[in-house]
Formats: structure tokens, C-alpha cells, sequence
């Protein structure tokens, strides 16, 4: 069992009877001496879909559940449900657009690398690649010799994320984009 301190975003946990699928990881460190960092979760209840969030020191220990991970490729959309279909088996994992709605920022027809989440053989999250080639939709102009400055623009990308690209960067390229940190990394 690991300690506050080891989990990740992503892993599932039992606390309180619940199993919670952790969204989000905040960290604290108090003010005093030899105070001990906070990690505030911010989780799914997998039983209700409610937010939770749950508080622990860094050196409390936290129940894990066993989770499993499956390729999948991003199959159709049907009304508000997105349909997944397992790259080996084909076994189709269906997610509501409301559940799924930042990793959907990410998710073309294109995108290599997505990984369904099960726990108790139920598909509970999509876990995205760390990074994933967007077109861009619409920016402004690219500037002629800006490619030694450092200033940015806003770019939109075709699945409706914008991201700050360099100037230089013109509207029909294709750009990578880091998926934990919505940020521009490099022309693909």
C-alpha cells in the first residue's frame, strides 16, 4: 500500500467505504517547522460519479484498488455517449461526453496511444498519451522573422483547445501539445 506521498494522478483509492478515481493532486506544505506536506485529491466516486475530495499527510498510508489498462481507438460518437473500441479484442467501452469532457480536448480520429481505465472489469476514465499532434483551427498571421523572439500568440486547435504557440507558428501547421500540461511543445 503506498503512502500520499507515491500517488498519482489517475490512480483509484478506497477511502470511506468509496472507491474514488483521483482527478487532481494539490500539494501543501505548512508554514511550521517539521510540518509535514498535505496532498489535497481531488477524486471521482466511481459508485455515484460525485466530486470528492479527500486530504492526507504525505506519510499516510492509502488503500489502492487494482486497476487495469487497455489500448483502445476513439470509435464514434452516438448522441452525447463517445464509443471506444479495444485494440485487441474490440470490446467497446461507451463514456458520456460530461464525463470525459477535458480528455476530449485531446481525443481526433488520429490519436495514437489512448488507454482505457477498469477497475472490476468496468471502464471508469481515459488515460490520454503525454503528447498528441493537434491541427490548428485558427490563429493570427505568422510574423515574418519572428522566430528569435519569445513572445507567443493564442492558437485555437481543431478539438476547441487553444494554446499559446510561438509567433512564428502559422494557421494550416500541425503542432504537438504536452497532454498534462496543455502546452505547445514543437511544430510535428
Amino acid at each position: 500500500m503506498p503512502k500520499a506521498s507515491e500517488l498519482k494522478k489517475g490512480f483509484a483509492i478506497e477511502s470511506n467505504g468509496k472507491t474514488l478515481l483521483i482527478k487532481d493532486i494539490e500539494v501543501t506544505t505548512p508554514g511550521g517547522r517539521g510540518g509535514a506536506k498535505i496532498y489535497k485529491l481531488r477524486c471521482t466516486d466511481l459508485n455515484t460519479g460525485a466530486r470528492v475530495d479527500e486530504r492526507f499527510k504525505s506519510d499516510d498510508v492509502v488503500d489502492t484498488v487494482d486497476m487495469f489498462k487497455r489500448a483502445v481507438s476513439f470509435s464514434y460518437v452516438d448522441g452525447d455517449e463517445y464509443i471506444f473500441m479495444d485494440n485487441e479484442d474490440y470490446t467497446q467501452f461507451t463514456f458520456k461526453q460530461a464525463d470525459i469532457a477535458d480528455e476530449l480536448l485531446f481525443i481526433t480520429e488520429d490519436v495514437q496511444g489512448l488507454m482505457v481505465v477498469l477497475i472490476n472489469g468496468a471502464a471508469v476514465a481515459l488515460e490520454l498519451p503525454a503528447t498528441v499532434v493537434l491541427s490548428i483551427a485558427e490563429t493570427d498571421p505568422s510574423i515574418k522573422g519572428a522566430s528569435a523572439s519569445a513572445r507567443t500568440k493564442p492558437a485555437r486547435l481543431s478539438t476547441g483547445l487553444t494554446v499559446q504557440v510561438p509567433e512564428y507558428i502559422d494557421g494550416e501547421d500541425r503542432v504537438i501539445v504536452n497532454t498534462a500540461e496543455r502546452k505547445y511543445m514543437s511544430r510535428a
